[in-house]
């Protein structure tokens, strides 16, 4: 029989998913005094295949916290211009160098190490917790109004009492549903094989590698963590899949196609790309951020990028509100009027990125139109790179 817990205190703002939105929100909204309980479900952050693009705006706002010291200080990689090779053909795709920010890089850390960086600067604030191992799964409503959250933690039942629950659990969020909140979605023209390759002293593969598909290769020191994006829905773990995956993979990169050789069906994870979103974030006490609000595609990277931009306009719309007292939804509708445009632009890219991401040629065919163009104009690179490196619309404490 499981024994109910409660909070030994009502918290000003309960944040579910412990994600790089909800413990952006909850290290800005401790900051400002409140009382701010982070709910996450896993034991720990050590989970594979998340993405660890750490974009320059993000890093700005690190420093903007006095963060950036202890961010460096963590193992990275740095890269100044996002590169493509095309059958060969090297390219840029965004070039960082002129951004009006302090570090002019986009970084790669594994996102375990970015989550603890945060987990450990809120932990600094008294008024800040971290539920580890707990699954929140309905809300408690009085009159209509959300107050609070249940769910289960390994000792048994807890329920947590707030002025406010903010959903950062993801594009799976179960406490959406609970709260009566559906997405809509938006085509998706491809979805992506994650899987391993071992890596030799000193081997190296560009970042981009396209003509066939694409791959893209992050280097994670001891092996290399490949990307392949494909079309939407083809991929059903036969052998015959795995196959036509290798065959493409060669076409694109011979020395990687013929390193992946060994793959099996049993080494690919499949995340299969939603391009969707709510049309109302909120319901009376209750509000949605990063992916629950938005799910994004991998294209370009930015996904964590905007969820932690939407964590910054939530803290710095809400903050004060919580500090006066509840939030009403009016309050609420701020956060998603302030965010939305930055949201749809995002999507609207995303969306023509598919088919170049998915286009199929043969060596010596001429680059497709929009790579000719980055090609020919380096000043577009520029503006490429402003739109990954700071997204549509970058957010400021």
């Amino acid at each position: 029989m499981n024994t109910r817990i409660d909070t030994d205190r009502d918290t000003d703002c309960v944040i579910v998913g412990g994600g790089p939105a909800g413990l952006m929100l909850g290290l800005l909204l401790a900051r400002r005094g409140l009382d701010v309980t982070v709910v996450e479900k896993h034991a720990d952050f050590l989970r594979d295949f998340r993405g660890d693009t750490i974009h320059p705006s993000t890093q700005e706002l690190l420093g903007e916290l006095g963060l950036l010291d202890e961010f460096l200080a963590r193992p990275h990689a740095d890269m100044s211009r996002v590169t493509l090779s095309w059958h060969g053909t090297e390219l840029t795709l965004a070039d960082f160098s002129r951004l009006p920010t302090t570090r002019k890089v986009m970084t790669f850390m594994p996102q375990w190490d970015f989550l603890d960086l945060l987990a450990d600067a809120a932990g600094r604030h008294p008024g800040f917790r971290l539920l580890r191992s707990t699954r929140i799964d309905q809300v408690i409503r009085d009159e209509g109004r959300v107050v609070g959250v249940t769910g289960t933690r390994p000792e048994g039942a807890v329920e947590l009492r707030t002025r406010l629950v903010v959903d950062a659990s993801g594009r799976d969020s179960e406490l959406r549903a609970a709260a009566g909140l559906r997405p809509t979605g938006v085509a998706a023209a491809m979805d992506v094989l994650w899987f391993r390759l071992p890596k030799r002293a000193e081997e190296t593969y560009p970042f981009v590698q396209a003509g066939a598909g694409m791959i893209i290769t992050i280097d994670r020191g001891d092996f290399f963590q490949i990307a392949h994006v494909i079309p939407s829905g083809s991929w059903t773990g036969s052998d015959a899949d795995v196959m036509r995956m290798r065959e493409r993979l060669l076409r694109i990169s011979p020395r990687l196609g013929a390193a992946a050789a060994d793959v099996t069906s049993a080494d690919v994870h499949l995340l299969r790309v939603r391009l969707e979103r709510l049309r109302r974030w909120y319901v009376d006490g209750l509000l949605c951020i990063g992916d629950s609000a938005h799910a994004m595609s991998p294209a370009g990277g930015v996904g964590i990028n905007l969820a932690i931009q939407d964590a910054v306009a939530t803290a710095r719309i809400l903050g004060p509100v919580l500090q006066r007292g509840t939030p009403r939804p009016v309050d609420l509708r701020r956060v998603q009027r302030r965010r939305t445009w930055p949201m749809l632009v995002t999507q609207a890219v995303q969306r023509l990125m598919q088919k170049p991401l998915l286009t199929t040629s043969s060596p010596g065919a001429p680059l497709p139109r929009p790579l000719q163009m980055l090609r020919d104009h380096r000043a577009l690179t520029r503006i490429t790179g402003r739109f990954v490196g700071l997204g549509a619309q970058p957010e400021r404490l």
